[in-house]
């Protein structure tokens, strides 16, 4: 095993493992130099003969132009030090999934594929739209008259996640409350599926439970250690700090189609929990309608856009990997991303895989080995010839771990915030 590593131009650190039997495949990642060493996933792919490297978020963070530049660098960088590998693949997991399916767009003419998972890949303007609409929703509803932010963060995301968590809270220990948080999640399509307080996955909710689905719901809002809320105030700074200012909108959104178009069980979840609290759906879709909305800066829109708008413009192949229970990086975003590859006539070109799993990211190993062997296999063959499905992930997950892969046949729902620039 052979490691090389250094600084590109802006000062990101970058790193690589070899093994000695290298296979030719080099996989870059944006989070790699951040990952532990002896980390059970890298160990599995240099133990297959794949080098694994990549660079760190530390210096671009939502920077993503120079993130998805910086993949491109790290691997030139290993170029001059390996020598030119048979295959490159970007690969990452949360924003290393988004900045990787940047790179299959910005340069194909310097890597082969992409296996991006859990990436928020309904693009930088679209995920944000998308929450803006559920902060909107519980502020709206639930807490007018109180300093909660919905934009323009303050510097302490700490304090405001902590009081947002709070107010959550209380909120969810009433019946009214329970049904209004209930709706502000079917609006911006959370799943009804979450992690507990101590981060452990809860069992999957009977779908005709209306309980235990907006029980899910709320957890995907405020529970674990990663809630929803959390990022919508710590990763809502940064962006409005990087951009200068607020680069969301909710002009023109009706809320009523939004819910509308919610999962069945979601909106049976909703009308049932505004019945017993006496609670009228229609009318808070109503005040909703009527509320103020929020404008976005047109300079940090276009800030956003500059990082990435997925717009289908795919010329390798590309296989997305994403948890249906991901509180994150919605699943539904997956739908957006798939529908701008069919409109661009590039959906030869795109296959995309779903992981019945809860929360952020939280695949096994074996399941990622999964599809980087079917990604290799679509590589050296030339077409994907049923590789993709969840009966051969799951085999090769098994294979490459101790457990059974969780993959599935799913069909996202329709993204509400789509945005293609």
């Amino acid at each position: 095993m052979t490691c090389t590593g250094g600084e590109l131009a802006d000062g990101t650190p970058y790193r690589f493992v070899v093994p000695d039997r290298w296979n030719g495949v080099v996989l870059v990642d944006l989070d790699f130099v951040s990952s532990a060493a002896d980390e059970p996933l890298t160990a599995e792919l240099t133990g297959r003969g794949y080098a694994v490297g990549g660079t760190s978020r530390d210096v671009t963070g939502w920077r993503i132009a120079d993130a998805v530049d910086n993949q491109a660098s790290a691997l030139g960088r290993f170029e001059e030090a390996v020598g030119p590998p048979r295959w490159a693949v970007a690969s990452g997991r949360s924003m290393g999934g988004f900045v990787s399916a940047g790179v299959a767009q910005v340069h194909p003419d310097v890597f082969d594929a992409a296996v991006p998972f859990c990436g928020g890949l309904g693009g930088s303007v679209g995920q944000w739209n998308q929450k803006l609409d559920t902060v909107f929703t519980l502020k709206h509803l639930l807490f007018p008259d109180s300093a909660l932010p919905v934009t323009r963060i303050p510097a302490d995301t700490g304090q405001a996640t902590a009081d947002w968590r709070s107010a959550l809270a209380g909120a969810q220990a009433t019946p009214a409350g329970r049904a209004r948080i209930a709706l502000a999640a079917a609006v911006g399509q959370l799943p009804g599926w979450g992690l507990d307080a101590d981060g452990a996955a809860t069992p999957v909710p009977d779908p005709g439970d209306a309980d235990a689905v907006q029980e899910g719901m709320y957890l995907a809002l405020a529970g674990g250690s990663q809630p929803y809320i959390g990022q919508a105030m710590s990763s809502r700074r940064s962006i409005e700090t990087l951009a200068g200012g607020n680069p969301s909108w909710n002009t023109g959104v009706d809320y009523a189609r939004q819910f509308a178009a919610a999962s069945p069980e979601q909106r049976r979840t909703v009308r049932q929990l505004y019945s017993r609290a006496g609670l009228d759906v229609r009318a808070d879709l109503g005040a909703l309608a009527r509320a103020p909305r929020i404008g976005a800066d047109p300079a940090a829109v276009a800030y956003l856009e500059k990082g990435i708008v997925f717009d289908g413009d795919l010329r390798i192949p590309v296989l997305t990997v994403n948890p249906i229970g991901d509180q994150i990086s919605t699943v539904a975003q997956q739908q957006a991303y798939g529908m701008a590859a069919r409109a661009a006539g590039n959906a030869a070109l795109l296959r995309q895989s779903y992981v019945r799993t809860v929360g952020h990211c939280t695949f096994t190993p074996g399941e990622q080995v999964a599809a980087i062997t079917v990604m290799t296999e679509r590589l050296t063959t030339g077409r994907w010839s049923g590789s993709a499905t969840p009966g051969n992930l799951n085999r090769l997950a098994g294979e490459a771990g101790e457990a059974p892969g969780r993959y599935v046949h799913y069909r996202p729902p329709v993204f509400n915030r789509p945005y293609f620039g």
